[in-house]
């Protein structure tokens, strides 16, 4: 990852990033891609959705900060897990003190690359289906995965949305015996963020 990405990104979230262990986007496309700027939020949005036989289980956290690389088709995000709101405040306490034991893992990260760079009149056109492929941090585990998503410039914005699914069990998050039947092993994220121009977002903060 490029240290201007990655000093933008401190200045967002206020932590460090372990660098994404990814292919790079071929040259063709990253020329194509050359005079976009980069994007960022600090208000990208993420829900989980667990459904079990007794209870669905639902959250989001809409203070997900990250930023995107047009130049070389790199990602990254990062959020609190305490940011993560339940409609029931004891199901919130739970996911926080027994699940994802937020004091001692405060952060969940993401850092990737595309593995195709649409160009931009491309991405003018309507939401256009790509991969990222990275390394995605939960509960101090860190995992490779690849995942399907889109981009879509939109005005002055780039959209970008994701939806996959995360086990538990492969980031070492226990679940109590007494709960097991009540939470999914396989939990849906969905991902929307609306990223401005890095230069007018990080001058608004």
């Amino acid at each position: 990852m490029t240290y201007r990405l990655l000093a933008l990104f401190a200045l967002l979230v206020a932590a460090p990033l372990a660098r994404a262990q990814t292919a790079p986007v071929p040259a063709a496309a990253a020329a194509a891609a050359t005079k976009l700027p980069r994007y960022s939020t600090s208000t990208g949005l993420i829900t989980f959705f667990s459904t079990a036989p007794l209870e669905d289980i639902e959250a989001l956290n809409p203070k997900v900060a990250a930023v995107f690389e047009m130049a070389t088709g790199q990602l990254a995000f990062s959020m609190l897990m305490r940011d993560f709101q339940f409609k029931n405040t004891l199901m919130q306490e739970h996911f926080n003190e027994n699940y994802a034991e937020s004091e001692k893992y405060p952060r969940a990260r993401f850092t990737g690359t595309l593995v195709t760079m649409p160009d931009e009149a491309t991405l003018r056109s309507g939401p256009q289906p790509v991969y990222v492929q990275g390394v995605l941090t939960i509960h101090g585990v860190k995992r490779k995965v690849r995942v399907p998503g889109t981009l879509h410039l939109r005005g002055n914005d780039l959209v970008v949305t994701s939806k996959f699914a995360v086990a538990p069990a492969d980031y070492k998050i226990k679940i109590p015996a007494l709960v097991r039947n009540n939470i999914a092993k396989s939990i849906d994220v969905s991902v929307i963020m609306t990223c401005q121009p890095a230069t007018t977002a990080t001058a608004s903060r």
